[in-house]
């Protein structure tokens, strides 16, 4: 995973060497009478969820105008069986024929906006995410040195916008980020969400006696509105958290069930 810094800022090469040298953490031990458990209820399940799903999703950074990183965003077609119409990465489920995560990763941007994989230097890959679904989700991390070389070709069955972010929002509240805002978008966002504090909410819920957060981020761009959330708004914050070397300013909480317990539910992850 060699990062070409041929076309990089010192800026973007700082951030890649940060997440190039990002060791996961090691798996949580699972005690033997969870792991039975889930043992028991994948067969009762076997009907339904013959083995456990993996997909992989790219998180593409760049560096906009005013030299923040941002990350390359997309809104889902309103079309689709699930999740529809809600803010995601590019990526998708692996498919026979992929080498790996980053394979799998790479030829779902390609698919779903035309990304081409060779403008896109993999420089991490972070530990699994699972959701309630017991589907593994890979976050592949890339940069891409060119933005204008990315010309989007959507995907209309699969995506209906694509948009950017400032990847540092997802550590912070609003009014620290409105600095790196065009007058638009601070004018959308205030719009949006006068009264409030800050461009987020943190969600409590509960799942087998877990207590969690759920994130929510609110942002403009291009005169649309976008809520940032649940899976998509925890792996921005890690990604952010290990870009930048430093905690959310907020509290995170992320669920437990995220690092390996799962179990077949149909709510929103």
């Amino acid at each position: 995973m060699a990062f070409d810094s041929s076309m990089a800022s010192p800026n973007l090469l700082k951030i890649s060497e940060q997440l190039r040298l990002y060791e996961p953490p090691p798996a949580p031990p699972q005690d033997d009478h969870q792991s039975d458990s889930i043992e028991e209820e994948a067969v009762e399940e076997s009907a339904i969820r013959i083995r456990p799903k993996r997909a992989a999703v790219l998180v593409c950074l760049f560096e906009g105008d005013q030299g923040e990183v941002r990350v390359i965003l997309t809104k889902r077609s309103s079309t689709l069986s699930t999740h529809s119409g809600e803010v995601s990465f590019p990526g998708g489920k692996v498919e026979e024929g992929d080498a790996d995560d980053i394979d799998t990763a790479l030829r779902e941007a390609k698919e779903e906006i035309g990304l081409d994989p060779s403008l896109v230097n993999v420089v991490t890959i972070f530990e699994p995410f699972v959701t309630k679904l017991g589907i593994t989700v890979v976050p592949v991390v890339g940069i891409l040195s060119d933005k204008s070389a990315l010309d989007p070709v959507l995907n209309a069955g699969e995506v209906e916008a694509i948009f950017d972010a400032p990847l540092e929002m997802f550590l912070k509240v609003l009014l620290s980020i409105l600095s790196t805002l065009s007058f638009i978008e601070k004018r959308l966002l205030l719009d949006t969400h006068f009264g409030r504090d800050e461009n987020r909410k943190g969600e409590e819920r509960e799942w087998m006696g877990d207590k969690y957060l759920l994130h929510h981020f609110y942002y403009a761009a291009d005169n649309k509105n976008y809520k940032i959330w649940a899976l998509t708004a925890g792996i921005l914050i890690r990604t952010a958290s290990i870009a930048y070397q430093r905690p959310p300013a907020f509290l995170e909480r992320r669920p437990n069930f995220w690092n390996g317990v799962a179990k077949n539910d149909t709510s929103k992850m």
